[in-house]
């Protein structure tokens, strides 16, 4: 494949996955609440796009996500509302911050794996894993560095903390692990059609 088809392609891909984000972020498929918490599968196409595309592109999709999540504390997410209301900056930091780095890591990741793992499966499976434990762990411990002392509608923030973190990591690691690394390895194989897997064969 010629370099300027291939930049054609990323291009493309980029296009389509950051479209399928903003999807995800305004319908119901990217987001599960429960209560006034709000569980997101958005990070798949940020992995995905980390995996496929790289850092760059993959940190690009992760700033898009973190533009949606930050809209969403204005337009009836009871939790981000909240958090807003204590202070936009430090809102603002754990929407972007986090969500940036989801496609840095993934992207960082995969090429090295490939070098030097003998499973195409691991290569996939583990940037999956870390690009998703980077979302929820970087956003919940930002929460916390950030809100620790508030209380949300007189409830102890740590009350609502702990049935967001637990629900957060098992549901957004079962769904975005199987699905970013399955959907990663066909679009880097049939429709990007990268030459990496002959490095780790």
């Amino acid at each position: 494949m010629s370099n300027t088809s291939s930049k054609v392609r990323q291009t493309a891909l980029t296009a389509v996955l950051a479209a399928v984000v903003l999807l995800m972020a305004f319908t119901p498929l990217g987001y599960l609440r429960v209560g006034p918490v709000s569980i997101t599968f958005l990070v798949i196409p940020v992995v995905i796009g980390g995996m496929t595309l790289g850092p760059v592109r993959g940190g690009f999709l992760g700033a898009v996500f973190g533009a949606t999540s930050f809209a969403q504390c204005f337009m009836g997410d009871p939790f981000g509302a909240a958090l807003m209301a204590l202070s936009p900056l430090a809102t603002a930091a754990a929407c972007f911050i986090p969500r940036v780095l989801i496609g840095v890591v993934a992207g960082l990741l995969f090429p090295a794996l490939l070098k030097v793992s003998r499973s195409h499966a691991l290569a996939f499976i583990v940037p999956a894993v870390a690009g998703t434990l980077t979302n929820t762990v970087l956003f919940v411990g930002m929460v916390v560095g950030f809100f620790q002392g508030s209380y949300f509608g007189g409830s102890p923030f740590w009350t609502i903390f702990a049935g967001f973190f637990t629900v957060n990591v098992a549901l957004e690691l079962a769904v975005g692990v199987v699905v970013s690394a399955a959907l990663s390895a066909v679009l880097d194989r049939f429709v990007l059609k990268a030459p990496r897997y002959q490095i780790a064969e």
